[in-house]
């Protein structure tokens, strides 16, 4: 929109049109100009193209957010990406609140460090979940305690090791958690006049919703930025086969800890014999010495096997497999 003009401002041009001082063609000419000012302290480093191609990173971080931090809050979380900027670092440190959730990360390989930032509300939630309560933020925000602090620093830590598999598809990175700092002063990790990009993240817990917000340094993405376009990055996307993918989630789920039990037998006795049992006691069980026993895997019966021992430890000797339609 226009500067509106006075009515002695008014009354001037007119005046100037009517003596012809002002050209009403050169005026137009000028109208259809247009000048956009560039400001040299705050260049464009960070097009469009790069700031979409980062929400796209992290609309893929805030998926895996929400389903991983149910696992140990056991509360519903909800993540979307609000938004993208670029600004100077200094703009973005005046705008945080004290105390606040600074997370200080080492984006190896690259150089120099980025910057999670977390709502205080969020914290304490998660603190209050942490410890057993309903997950509720503090109705009026205060310093963290050692104890408080313990369990922000493990829930952080566990977003930051979250960062890696977005980035997949642009570097393979191993981001590390060097700190966590609750005033913005002692979080100055470049220059307060260099360029970042900061995506914004909005995180429900519950009932608590607070903001996440990711300072990425032009420093440190500058020997990636060519990357950071869609192009390269659906193309990256249509290179991944899905045969990889596969063998990695078979790899993850070799290493998976599961409970194998051999049933030995049942036997039934009461509860005053059981208080007067002593060493030298024999409990008869259901099943023969010379018998098969149950091998369950989990809580599912997999094997029949013979008891016996190996050394000095008792073991089992797999003697057939129970298939699904014997059970």
């Amino acid at each position: 929109m226009g500067d509106v003009l006075s009515q002695d401002e008014i009354d001037n041009l007119l005046k100037a049109l009517s003596s012809g001082d002002i050209d009403a063609e050169d005026m137009k000419e000028d109208a259809g100009k247009s000048v956009k000012e560039y400001d040299f302290k705050r260049p464009a480093k960070f097009s469009k193209d790069h700031l979409r191609t980062l929400e796209i990173i992290f609309e893929h971080y805030g998926r895996l957010i929400s389903t991983n931090l149910p696992v140990y809050l056991r509360k519903n979380c909800q993540v979307s990406v609000v938004n993208s900027e670029a600004l100077t670092f200094s703009e973005f440190t005046n705008s945080l609140a004290n105390p606040v959730i600074i997370g200080i990360v080492n984006f190896q390989p690259l150089n120099g460090n980025i910057m999670v930032e977390l709502g205080a509300n969020l914290g304490f939630a998660m603190v209050d979940r942490l410890l057993g309560g309903q997950g509720e933020a503090l109705e009026k925000n205060r310093e963290f305690s050692e104890i408080e602090m313990s369990l922000v620093e493990r829930m952080v830590t566990v977003c930051v090791a979250l960062l890696r598999e977005p980035w997949r598809n642009v570097l393979d990175l191993n981001p590390v958690l060097e700190r966590v700092e609750t005033n913005p002063q002692f979080a100055q990790i470049i220059a307060p006049t260099e360029m970042i990009a900061i995506v914004t993240l909005n995180i429900k817990i519950g009932e608590v919703e607070g903001l996440m917000n990711v300072c990425l340094p032009y420093f440190t993405l500058e020997s990636i930025m060519d990357k950071l376009n869609t192009k390269f990055w659906f193309s990256t996307m249509q290179d991944t086969s899905e045969d990889d993918y596969t063998e990695h989630i078979e790899d993850m789920i070799r290493h998976v800890r599961i409970p194998i039990i051999a049933k030995l037998g049942d036997s039934s006795i009461t509860v005053t014999d059981f208080v007067n049992l002593q060493p030298g006691d024999i409990i008869r069980l259901s099943a023969r010495v010379d018998e098969e026993m149950d091998v369950f895997v989990g809580n599912i019966r997999k094997f029949k096997a013979l008891p016996g021992a190996t050394k000095k430890t008792y073991a089992v000797r797999v003697t057939s497999i129970i298939k699904e339609e014997e059970e």
